[in-house]
């Protein structure tokens, strides 16, 4: 029987297979030099809590030094030579630009418990393991399809006025900016994001974070237009670490989120298609350009998203 770390990243593949290394991997890696002692490789595992290093020669991966390769030093009298003399040279490394599935083949096929990662250059860019990619598998299982009693408290309850994210009251009214969505001309669709975006350059947030928010938007606004069949609204709330945007309609609902979250799949008609709309990214789009992201829907109910955009990577 497979582990259950083993398990779960399987069952993840197809819906995650869009993640890449570069996505996955911890940076900043703990390394070594070549001609340190393997006493000194044994020293620097210890105080990491680490059971391997990358062994790098002018930035670049030239062997990998594990704690078998520490025992076996010891057990030959040799833990004060040189890491380049008992390092492992024959390296299985993963690409920034490897999606999911490539990277768990290479764990599944070669059993190592880290691959490093390198560039094109064979610089060493990062590292991953499976608790790496649980744990971005998890950061991006952001869209929660929340059903049953929370659902209904949200849709039809006292929840609507409170954030999904964080649970807290939100007053609507007080929001920093609000667009009304006009979902009869879907010529119109993107004026909402594009003034958020000018709002929020207007407010120094700076180019890359308003470039994400306007992005993301432009999904949500665009499928109030095309699929909800009612007036939607846009508000954004500015918070002194994140920027958070609530999209809501009142209109048709998502039957099947989990089938809507797949890349291409659209229920858009052909006129909208021919238009430049409906290529089924939306979501996608969504979730790739935010940091938390949770929406809540009900086939006759419409659809409340938020999404919420950290001005800085918190740290862990």
């Amino acid at each position: 029987m497979k582990p259950t770390v083993d398990k779960l990243i399987d069952q993840m593949q197809s819906l995650f297979k869009d993640l890449v290394a570069g996505d996955i991997m911890v940076p900043n890696v703990v390394s070594i030099s070549p001609d340190r002692t393997m006493e000194q490789a044994k020293e620097l595992m210890r105080l990491k809590k680490i059971s391997g290093l990358p062994v790098v020669d002018a930035e670049k991966l030239v062997g990998l030094v594990s704690i078998e390769d520490i025992i076996k030093a010891l057990e030959q009298h040799k833990i004060l030579e040189k890491i380049a003399h008992h390092m492992s040279c024959r390296l299985v490394v993963i690409h920034p630009e490897e999606n999911l599935p490539q990277i768990f083949e290479k764990f599944t096929r070669h059993g190592f418990g880290r691959f490093p990662v390198v560039d094109s250059q064979q610089k060493l860019v990062g590292i991953i393991t499976k608790e790496d990619i649980l744990r971005s598998i998890l950061e991006e299982f952001r869209v929660l399809y929340v059903r049953d009693k929370r659902r209904t408290d949200v849709l039809d309850g006292d929840d609507v006025h409170r954030s999904l994210i964080t649970g807290e009251e939100i007053n609507k009214l007080g929001a920093d900016f609000a667009f009304a969505v006009d979902y009869v001309e879907v010529s119109l669709s993107g004026i909402g994001a594009a003034r958020l975006k000018e709002f929020l350059l207007s407010k120094n947030l700076g180019e890359e974070i308003a470039r994400k928010v306007a992005i993301a938007t432009y999904e949500a606004e665009t499928n109030v237009v095309i699929h909800s069949g009612s007036p939607g609204n846009i508000y954004c709330f500015l918070y002194p670490d994140s920027v958070r945007v609530r999209v809501e309609d009142h209109g048709k609902g998502i039957e099947d989120l989990e089938i809507a979250m797949q890349e291409g799949y659209s229920t858009a008609s052909d006129q909208v298609r021919e238009m430049g709309f409906g290529a089924g990214m939306g979501i996608s789009n969504m979730r790739r350009y935010s940091d938390k992201m949770v929406m809540v829907s009900e086939v006759g109910k419409g659809v409340i998203l938020e999404m919420e955009f950290f001005r800085t990577q918190p740290t862990a």
